[in-house]
């Protein structure tokens, strides 16, 4: 029999959470009677057992069925395998979409704004030449926006593929041995809408009855997420919108300033983000604040929205994550919430509607009742209107500001600095080439890299297994990216500055330091996947070893919805492990779940692994990493440092021992 597992409740989050100011929010909502994420955790409990495992299945209307000692098939005759099957293939397909829709919003963006239908300027011109020679239609006769056109319709082309054809994101990009592997799998999809279209077909009623022919269009799945869904979207937007650029800016609930205009950007998608922050820096709405009593506008970032313009534009202050979000709402210093599409609770209205905070949907896709709608429409005719909608928008932001209630607002002045915006594009100016980055990593210096990255789940302590996956990974020299909800975390502990070297190792000490970097390096929003991808493939191409060899990782220690699987399984599909705190709801299925944790070592070179405790999942990074460069022949690694980031700020929380000037409490 399995064994019942245990999840934390709120007094473990108030006793654990690494950010003081977390506590400090959860105790003022408790006061005034707000309810958080947390508290409706708690309220679920005990969590449904067959929902846990995979083991139930609502496909059809005979059921739903479940799996029991007493009844081990459903009504169609479904085993366990094929119902785990085909339950992790829909939450795979959902990840496609949930990704390749507002991919496809900057792509239709970039073909209007090349065709110059749209006033938006192509910012990205050197990212526009850079894919149009990396997808062969390059040629010097043809202009920045010609180019961008046919870029944006090769995007959508791979996105949109029904009638079988070149994948050409996919076969420009990936590197050819992993190309062969998946030809051989004969796991290439056709394109991302055409994958989650046979997905759902396959696990209709009465269609594909094997569960390992479901796993394999899992995998086709996973190939059109990455390259379509993420890839793709990435590179739309920074042709549209420019490559990330190195800035630092002050983070958390501190952060917030009470004589501006707040608003905050939460959500996915940037097309109408990018025109907000250009009205919000406009001297004609500057000054119509001003008049409303305001020194100026000021704009705070929310779950992916956030990360996605700061790298892009800068000067927009990261507070929270997509389950912190009723956190910083019942500070009551927020104007105006502009919510857009993907991690945008429901119960954000509830805890809104406590202050003066006007709450503003700009998604035909993602509407909540009671919030203000200026939105695109569902065939995105009004994508030139975005300038009128933000200034509309900014607007509503001023005239809350004059309605803010002072008594109600609560700001715990718990803030750091960040630096933010890498890309490989300048991470390889930095280091004059990623051959010198790749000299750091045979010589030991830096043992390996991880893409550390997830949203959060109440099933582990918030935001605390990811900080400590980190302070495991640094103090033993191993460098890590981050980008979404799991860099805030990062963001707000001091891992992102120059000063977070304090409490790593020497190695990493010595590759970084002289060049003033962090020892986690920002790279955006979730979409920013691609990034960390990217990078790993150019350190493969750089050295000449196949990716499946090399001490590079993917880790999503609290991850919790279907993008988080998709994200996984990119990464599993390029060769590298991926590390976890909390399993996916497979356990209901052997053979399945033997698959994720084993059988994929032979098929794409990686494994599944789960520990729901972060020191020794770390651990075993580290050690998977220490046996990758045995095997390589590149030099051992030194000893760990003996600090932790993260202890020494809890032990000495007035102490600045990163010389930043800052408060906790």
């Amino acid at each position: 029999m399995k064994q019942k597992q245990h999840f934390p409740d709120k007094s473990d989050v108030l006793a654990r959470t690494p950010d003081k100011s977390v506590r400090e929010m959860l105790r003022h909502m408790e006061e005034i009677g707000i309810k958080s994420a947390f508290d409706r955790f708690d309220a679920q409990k005990p969590l449904c057992g067959f929902g846990l495992e995979g083991t139930c299945c609502k496909n059809c209307h005979i059921g739903p069925c479940r799996i029991t000692a007493k009844s081990p098939r459903g009504v169609c005759g479904a085993d366990e395998h094929l119902i785990v099957a085909r339950n992790i293939l829909r939450w795979t397909a959902a990840g496609v979409a949930a990704h390749g829709a507002r991919g496809r919003e900057v792509m239709l963006a970039l073909k209007q704004a090349a065709e110059r239908s749209i006033g938006l300027p192509i910012l990205g011109p050197e990212k526009v030449l850079a894919t149009a020679r990396a997808f062969g239609i390059f040629t010097p006769a043809k202009s920045v926006e010609e180019l961008a056109a046919e870029i944006a319709m090769i995007l959508l082309e791979d996105l949109c593929r029904t009638i079988p054809g070149p994948y050409t994101t996919l076969e420009a990009l990936a590197p050819p041995e992993r190309l062969a592997v998946w030809k051989e799998l004969d796991i290439m999809p056709i394109g991302a809408y055409h994958e989650v279209f046979e997905a759902l077909h396959r696990t209709s009623t009465g269609t594909d009855g094997d569960w390992e022919n479901v796993l394999r269009q899992m995998l086709r799945c996973g190939l059109a997420f990455a390259w379509s869904s993420v890839v793709g979207s990435s590179i739309a937007m920074d042709c549209l919108f420019g490559l990330p650029k190195r800035s630092r800016i002050t983070t958390n609930l501190g952060s917030i300033k009470l004589e501006t205009v707040n608003i905050a950007v939460h959500g996915h998608s940037p097309v109408l983000v990018a025109s907000i922050v250009k009205a919000a820096r406009s001297e004609k709405l500057i000054a119509e604040a001003r008049e409303s009593g305001a020194t100026t506008i000021r704009l705070y970032g929310i779950c992916c929205s956030g990360h996605s313009a700061l790298a892009k534009f800068g000067d927009i202050h990261p507070l929270t994550n997509a389950a912190g979000a009723e956190l910083a709402l019942a500070t009551g210093a927020l104007d105006l919430w502009v919510a857009d599409v993907q991690d945008v609770f429901p119960g954000i209205m509830d805890v809104a509607a406590c202050f003066h905070t006007r709450v503003v949907t700009t998604s035909d896709s993602a509407r909540l009742p009671g919030a203000e709608h200026i939105a695109f429409d569902h065939h995105h005719s009004n994508l030139d209107q975005a300038e009128t909608m933000a200034e509309l928008i900014v607007r509503r932001a001023i005239a809350s500001f004059s309605q803010r209630q002072q008594g109600k607002v609560f700001i715990p002045q718990a803030r750091m600095d960040a630096e933010v915006g890498f890309s490989v594009e300048n991470i390889t100016e930095t280091f004059g080439g990623i051959d010198k980055l790749l000299d750091h990593l045979k010589s030991g210096q830096i043992r390996g890299i991880v893409n550390l990255v997830g949203c959060n789940n109440p099933k582990v302590v918030y935001e605390e297994a990811i900080v400590k996956v980190a302070d495991e990974l640094i103090a033993h020299d191993v460098l890590a990216l981050t980008n979404g909800c799991a860099a805030y975390a990062l963001l707000k502990l001091g891992f992102c500055i120059p000063e977070g070297l304090s409490a790593a190792g020497a190695g990493l000490n010595q590759a970084l330091g002289p060049l003033q970097l962090p020892p986690v390096w920002h790279m955006g929003e979730c979409l920013d996947n691609a990034r960390a991808s990217a990078l790993f493939r150019a350190i493969s191409t750089t050295s000449g070893l196949p990716l499946p060899s090399l001490p590079l990782a993917f880790s999503s220690p609290e991850w919790s919805n279907e993008k988080g699987i998709g994200a996984a399984m990119g990464f599993r599909l390029l060769g590298m492990n991926s590390y976890h705190c909390i399993s996916p709801p497979i356990e209901g299925s052997e053979k399945v779940a033997r698959f994720f944790y084993e059988e994929t070592r032979e098929l794409l070179g990686s494994v599944m692994v789960v520990d729901a405790d972060p020191v020794r999942l770390a651990e075993k990074i580290i050690a998977d990493f220490d046996r990758r460069r045995a095997d390589i022949g590149w030099s051992n690694a030194g000893s760990p440092s003996s600090k932790r980031l993260s202890a020494e700020q809890e032990i000495a929380p007035h102490t600045h021992h990163h010389k930043k000037d800052h408060t906790h409490e």
